[in-house]
């Protein structure tokens, strides 16, 4: 089994920027996917960003593209998600994921293990 803890959240002013942080335990997630994904108050859970196991390939959603970078430390058991140029539009509560086996990147199902997320929050 698989826990994941997020950290790093908080509230930020628009144009600013926060790093969140997902600490594995209980099992290595080197050999798994890993997964950003966030929730604003009344809408659906959304991919944000994904890396493989490696960290060779990184995927993001549109709306992040150039400002959001996922990374990984595999010796750390972690991934971290480096979020720059924040605006209110990001503020939602953010989820750490892990992926055992085959699926799209970018949906949620495909995912297997969640942490309990951390809250964003972007004032104008």
């Amino acid at each position: 089994q698989v826990q994941l803890v997020e950290s790093g959240g908080g509230l930020v002013q628009a144009g600013g920027s926060l790093r969140l942080s997902c600490a594995a335990s209980g099992r290595t997630v080197s050999n798994y996917p890993m997964g950003w994904f966030r929730q604003a108050a009344g809408k659906e859970r959304e991919f944000v960003a994904a890396i493989t196991s490696s960290g060779g390939s990184t995927y993001y959603a549109d709306s992040v593209k150039g400002r959001i970078t996922i990374s990984r430390d595999n010796a750390k058991n972690t991934v971290y998600l480096q979020m720059n140029s924040l605006k209110p539009e990001d503020t939602a509560v953010y989820y750490c994921a892990a992926k055992r086996y085959g699926g799209l990147f970018n949906t949620r199902t495909s995912y297997d293990y969640w942490g309990q997320g951390t809250q964003v929050t972007v004032s104008s």
